[in-house]
């Protein structure tokens, strides 16, 4: 009797730590985590970044209009950022087509998220039978996510409608990569600029000032 007395109470202190390893987390408060967005918008901040030698051949201090079109509901962000840079390049960006003499029509091919996990060790394990769940023991875990975005532009002459050049594809993609080892260790990798860390304590102008660096070089 006391030696299944022992097994019992051994057993109970087992699933007690067991479970005293998994923690809670939601992955997101909102339609999108906050990584996911950032994904989603560094790939395209990235994509004309990396793409300012693509000659556009309309003349420089040129008003523009922008039409935009896609499968995307996020097609609308690319527009604005894209406006942002067109300005930056010297072009007059209108909202009014009387006012304009080119029309920038941007076609988005892909903006959006993919998702892919690896994992080796014991899933979790809860029953309706059994008042105590067990957590999940990796011994490896991968979790992929990765941002990308497509699109290219047509420009067109006004009031005319000639057609003037089809450019090439502005492409960019972005990660943010989270592995396990041995139940506890994790760590990261991404190349987003300033992705959130949950549950821990940051000095965001230290934060600030490396992704402001990082943008510089």
């Amino acid at each position: 009797m006391k030696k299944t007395l022992k097994i019992m109470v051994l057993g109970l202190v087992v699933l007690v730590l067991l479970s005293a390893c998994s923690t809670a987390h939601k992955s997101s408060q909102t339609r999108r985590t906050a990584i996911e967005q950032l994904l989603l918008s560094e790939a395209v901040t990235s994509s004309l970044s990396q793409r300012p030698e693509i000659p556009l051949m309309v003349p420089k201090n040129a008003s523009v209009l922008i039409d935009i079109s896609g499968i995307s509901t996020d097609k609308g962000f690319v527009r604005e950022v894209l406006a942002g840079w067109l300005g930056q390049q010297g072009y007059l960006v209108q909202t009014d087509i009387e006012k304009a003499h080119y029309q920038l029509s941007i076609i988005v091919e892909s903006l959006g998220t993919e998702y892919g996990e690896s994992f080796f060790g014991m899933p979790q394990v809860s029953s309706t039978f059994i008042p105590v769940s067990l957590p999940e023991l990796a011994l490896y875990k991968a979790q992929y996510q990765t941002g990308y975005v497509k699109f290219y532009c047509n420009i067109f002459e006004l009031p005319t409608g000639r057609f003037i050049q089809s450019t090439p594809s502005f492409i960019a993609e972005t990660f943010y990569n989270e592995y396990t080892v041995l139940f506890v260790f994790s760590f990261k990798s991404t190349n987003l600029l300033s992705p959130p860390q949950v549950g821990t304590f940051r000095d965001y102008s230290e934060t600030q000032a490396q992704a402001t660096e990082d943008m510089q070089k």
